[in-house]
């Protein structure tokens, strides 16, 4: 999995949930994200491109958490995502959808640019099925 790390920054897209959706919405995405008990979930405060502030949801990898790896340098993830899989797929395929999302939203990331490559390098040069 790819995980927010307590303490840091980011910058990406936030989703409203439509009022009369929100509890069956919560619902699916606390099964999805909540799955494997590797994320803490926490209320902070974001602040959108149009200068308001607000509360939002968000899933921050739990360091206690026994697949929690601390070296986030390329050399140590990009082989343990290489071959990471799980009920929903491998960690690759996300990786690989996680950099055309990103691509479409015009939001580019030197640093996953450098992850992409060397996963892309160990999975032997192309996309996992299911991704262009």
């Amino acid at each position: 999995m790819l995980a927010l790390k307590e303490g840091g920054r980011t910058t990406g897209v936030a989703y409203r949930l439509p009022d009369d959706e929100i509890e069956n919405e919560l619902s699916l995405l606390w099964k999805r994200e909540m799955i494997t008990g590797c994320y803490l979930p926490t209320w902070c405060k974001l602040c959108l491109d149009d200068g308001r502030t607000v509360n939002a949801l968000v899933f921050i990898m739990d360091p206690r958490h026994p697949l929690y790896e601390s070296d986030t340098s390329v050399q140590v993830i990009a082989p343990l995502i290489a071959r990471a899989s799980g009920p929903l797929g491998t960690n690759a395929q996300y990786l690989f959808s996680l950099e055309q999302e990103l691509q479409k939203l015009g939001m580019p990331d030197d640093g996953l640019n450098e992850l992409i490559g060397k996963v892309r390098t160990l999975v032997g040069g192309v996309n996992p099925p299911g991704l262009a």
